[in-house]
């Protein structure tokens, strides 16, 4: 019978990357059924309670203190897996350290006088003391990259309108990505430097965008996320309004591409008045937005990110540009094996911008009602992720909904998004092929075909090896294309396919 075992690790705080990285190593222990680590703030605590993790945890346990929760084989493997969990933490720390001989701030002040030049503080602090820390930050004169999430709407706006009155970028809260002058923060990939500058309220949006100027030969100068809620009514756009204005100011910046999911009307008007008095061209990415507002506007409209990338780099390199390296998948050899009754796509997403621009693509391919039937889900929302790792930074979870989706009957495509680059699994191609393969087989068992089709978020310079990732799904069979839109696509011509030739779809 299984154990379930928690141990407090008195201040020993660590941001959530670290926590993440460290929980799946911890999960792949031998023994170990499911991990989880978080610091010990309420909202966090009923997330393990949730999780069903939390019998036996210490009451006392407070926001600065760590938990480490197990389900394990017994209570003897329970305990190597807590040896190796603060191995783990012993090893990062001493890292952060230079093994004891670098000094170590733990006061933004102690930073700031350890590094006076700084100008940029990146926060990863619960958010019960998130608004604190930046608050502290910005009255320092420094511009924030918030990843911590857990802020409330009603901070974010008190934080912002401080960065307005200072002339500073509040990036954030739950802002995942950013590349200021050539350096990534977040989830963010290697790419070369050159003359678009982008705004995003959207983590993979960026990474896509960013990715897609790379492979069609032009550079980023700035990237520069602002967090989901920036566009929101309450919020007025703050940020994407302050950030346009300083890329527009830019010597390194000649093109801007804004991007995000629709704003709120008043603010997606504010926006586009500000982007016709742009000195410089703007492409605007509103994901399922009017592009006819836009156009009406003055600006570019880019209806997928693709499109985004592609008007971007077409106005600083100038036409034709260089065809993006595609599978060129052909729905009816996929739809092939395909029987009555498999007429869903079973997208299985990382990324929450690239799952939702999947939804627009399906709904203007398929119609709304083809496209609403669709099981397209992001799994590194909060509902997939309590008490387990984001699933670009572990795969298991994916992993075993792409098993459920081999055994399900009525799917005809598992769709994925691939994301390479910095805090993103070193290798996520390989580790989805042994649960594509027993998808594959599940199906084959059942007498049933089943596709997958994937696209690969990354360039040739990020340190997974966009080259071998590529190979690696291509040698599994897996229909490999070269942009979310264009793989949302052909999952949809699979499905339509069927319904062409009679299967009901």
């Amino acid at each position: 019978m299984s154990v379930v075992r928690q141990r407090v690790f008195r201040n020993a705080y660590r941001d959530s990357v670290e926590l993440m990285r460290i929980a799946a190593e911890v999960e792949r222990f031998p023994g170990v059924i499911r991990a989880g680590l978080v610091m010990c703030t309420p909202a966090n605590l009923a997330i393990v309670a949730e999780a069903g993790l939390s019998e036996g945890l210490d009451p006392t346990a407070g926001p600065n203190d760590m938990a480490v929760a197990l389900a394990a084989d017994d209570d003897t493997a329970a305990d190597a897996a807590f040896e190796r969990a603060a191995t783990l933490m012993r090893g990062a720390a001493a890292e952060a350290a230079g093994e004891g001989q670098r000094f170590v701030p733990t006061t933004i002040s102690e930073a700031l006088a350890d590094l006076p030049g700084a100008n940029v503080a990146l926060i990863s602090t619960p958010g019960t003391y998130a608004t604190a820390e930046a608050m502290k930050a910005l009255k320092r004169g420094l511009h924030v990259f918030l990843f911590s999430d857990n802020v409330s709407i009603e901070d974010e706006i008190e934080l912002k309108q401080l960065g307005v009155l200072k002339g500073l970028l509040v990036m954030g809260p739950d802002c995942g990505t950013a590349i200021l002058d050539g350096v990534p923060l977040g989830f963010a990939n290697e790419v070369r430097r050159g003359g678009v500058g982008l705004v995003g309220a959207s983590g993979t949006g960026l990474q896509q965008v960013t990715c897609l100027l790379d492979a069609f030969g032009a550079g980023v100068s700035q990237a520069i996320g602002v967090g989901g809620r920036d566009l929101h009514e309450e919020v007025g756009g703050l940020m994407m309004l302050a950030a346009l204005e300083r890329l527009v100011a830019d010597q390194g910046t000649e093109v801007v591409v804004l991007v995000s999911k629709p704003p709120a009307p008043s603010v997606a008007a504010k926006v586009l008045a500000a982007a016709s008095t742009a000195t410089k061209p703007v492409v605007v990415n509103f994901l399922g937005g009017d592009a006819e507002a836009i156009r009406a506007s003055g600006a570019h409209a880019g209806t997928t990110f693709e499109e985004a990338a592609q008007v971007a780099a077409g106005l600083i390199l100038g036409s034709p540009l260089p065809p993006l390296e595609d599978g060129h998948g052909n729905p009816a050899e996929l739809a092939a094996g395909l029987v009555p009754g498999q007429d869903r796509i079973a997208g299985l997403y990382s990324g929450g911008s690239l799952a939702s621009e999947a939804k627009v693509v399906l709904k203007g391919l398929l119609g709304a009602e083809v496209a609403g039937a669709q099981q397209i889900i992001d799994l590194g929302d909060d509902e997939y992720t309590v008490g387990r790792p984001h699933p670009m930074i572990d795969p298991r979870l994916r992993s075993e909904k792409i098993e459920e989706a081999g055994g399900d009957s009525r799917v005809a495509v598992i769709l994925l998004d691939i994301v390479l680059g910095y805090a993103s699994h070193p290798d996520p191609a390989g580790a989805l092929i042994p649960a594509i393969e027993a998808a594959r087989e599940a199906a084959r068992r059942d007498g049933r075909g089943l596709a997958v089709v994937a696209s690969l978020c990354g360039t040739v310079h990020d340190l997974q090896g966009f080259v071998g990732q590529r190979a690696i799904l291509a040698d599994a069979g897996v229909r490999l294309v070269a942009s979310n839109a264009r793989a949302a696509r052909l999952a949809g011509l699979v499905v339509q396919h069927t319904a062409m030739r009679g299967v009901p779809a």
